[in-house]
């Protein structure tokens, strides 16, 4: 019983997600299976696109280029397969959990200007990371820093020891920076075959 009702949980998440199909409607689709698999059409094959391949360059935020809306647009997209991933003092991270903090937090302004996209503040009520966007704030909730860690931990553990040093390190440094992906490697056949032309 449990196990049936996790598998249609997770129905109800995809239908969710795909739009446009209702969970009575698969339902219906389930009890009727024979007779609409006796009555099925193929798809025509003009106008069939293909959804683009998920790729690790995908996840990787670009503070400068993008407003909070578009990060957590891509946090909602590639969340459950990929974590968004940003760099940290040179560390990858990956942030496990955004919300929109635009829209206020009790004490929090998130009017402040002339701050550097990256920028890393910790809103200590709510117990979140307040990140800048190209325009507006994401809220981080949680990430992953060599192990699982809540904002509260990565304040307690590094940005709060970064204050304590007077900032004498680069205070471009103090800041989520934009992970650029490795570039793909050409194959051996590819290099000669491109030699050859």
């Amino acid at each position: 019983g449990i196990l049936l009702y996790m598998r249609l949980a997770s129905l109800k998440e995809v239908i969710y997600w795909g739009g446009g199909v209702s969970f009575s409607q698969l339902i219906d689709v389930l009890q009727n299976l024979p007779e609409y698999l006796q009555n099925q059409k193929e798809q025509p094959k003009e106008g069939v696109t293909l959804a683009p391949k998920v790729t690790v360059s995908m996840s990787c935020v670009q503070w400068e280029e993008q407003t909070s809306e578009q990060v957590l647009r891509m946090h909602r997209a590639l969340g459950g397969m990929m974590p968004l991933q940003t760099l940290w003092m040179g560390t990858i991270i990956k942030l496990l959990d955004l919300e929109d903090v635009d829209t206020g937090l009790p004490g929090w302004s998130a009017t402040e200007s002339g701050t550097v996209p990256g920028s890393v503040v910790y809103h200590k009520l709510s117990q979140t990371l307040m990140v800048r966007c190209k325009e507006g704030w994401v809220g981080v909730k949680a990430l992953v820093l060599k192990k699982k860690l809540t904002a509260a931990d990565f304040y307690n553990g590094y940005l709060h020891q970064w204050f304590q040093q007077d900032s004498k390190g680069p205070p471009g440094e103090c800041r989520f920076q934009t992970l650029k992906p490795p570039l793909a490697k050409k194959t051996p056949g590819l290099q000669a075959h491109n030699r050859q032309h």
